[in-house]
């Protein structure tokens, strides 16, 4: 199945967009080849609102979200993982407006350490994040007109989730699914074998949009999920194929599987490999010597 990304995105910095009834959407000015035109924050509701994801600190968009608010109650802010670009302002804006911090829970790897292994995302995890309240799977939290529901969805991160508008066909997706891109799976934060059980779990839903963390929204989430899908199985192949052909380590792997691919998301795309590899070695697919590793030799 072919997988089609929609890279058509109006960002509109230092403003709030109405996207959906009692919906806005805010977008930092972060662009980066990881975050594709900024992060996205979601205002919910219409007398007291809900935020999703305030993002980094970042004081220009801090004022562009008080502006959006302009003088509401904010009960709740909700943040789907602690990656540095969608969570830190989240503690600010509790103190200053009094709202609830709800996640799933504070920041961390999916998996141990293995001996003498660097985290090499260390510098993007939040680890000063704590919520108020850790939103159980499928538990609801409802406001002024407004209910969310928190779905687990590990992967991207292990306390990633989503969030579903009840009574409505909406879904708010952060990293996991993204029209631009495919989310990055990068252990020991991220993990190649909860990321699909994820994406499996959302294809169960019946949700007809998603409202992401970067870019704009998944119109048609089934397909797009099934795209994603086949998409991991042919990466997958390729790193099998990659193997049978002689290449030992990741880096060699690297250079011919994304020899299309800015240099500078080779490092991402490295540790996107060694997910699949953890997957591919605890399947039986691959063998290596001592745990997967990002320097390991393989066979």
């Amino acid at each position: 199945m072919n997988l089609v990304f929609d890279k058509v995105f109006a960002p509109h910095y230092g403003e709030a967009i109405d996207i959906a009834p009692n919906i806005q959407r805010i977008t930092v000015n972060n662009p980066s080849p990881f975050t594709f035109h900024g992060t996205n924050s979601y205002l919910i509701g219409k007398d007291t609102l809900a935020l999703i994801d305030p993002g980094p600190i970042d004081e220009a968009h801090k004022a562009t979200l008080l502006r959006a608010i302009a003088g509401r109650p904010v009960s709740h802010i909700f943040v789907s993982h602690t990656h540095r670009d969608h969570s830190p302002l989240a503690s600010v804006l509790k103190d200053e407006l009094g709202a609830i911090l709800v996640a799933e829970g504070p920041h961390r790897p999916s998996r141990p350490l293995h001996t003498g292994e660097i985290n090499f995302l260390d510098a993007s995890g939040d680890t000063e994040f704590m919520p108020d309240i850790m939103a159980p799977d499928d538990s609801i939290i409802e406001g002024d007109g407004w209910a969310l529901r928190s779905i687990h969805t590990p992967g991207h991160t292990a306390n990633h989730v989503v969030f579903a508008l009840e009574g409505t066909d909406i879904l708010f997706s952060a990293d996991h699914v993204m029209a631009w891109a495919t989310s990055i799976v990068a252990p020991p934060d991220g993990s190649m074998s909860d990321y699909m059980a994820s994406l499996d779990r959302l294809l169960a839903r019946h949700d007809r949009v998603y409202f992401p963390g970067h870019g704009g929204p998944v119109t048609n989430p089934k397909t797009f999920m099934r795209g994603l899908k086949a998409h991991r199985k042919m990466r997958e192949r390729a790193i099998l194929e990659r193997v049978r052909a002689g290449d030992r380590t990741i880096p060699a792997m690297v250079t011919v599987i994304y020899r299309e691919t800015d240099p500078r998301l080779h490092g991402a795309a490295a540790l996107s490999v060694l997910a699949h590899l953890e997957d591919m070695v605890a399947r039986g697919l691959v063998q290596t010597e001592g745990s997967p590793a990002i320097d390991g030799v393989y066979w």
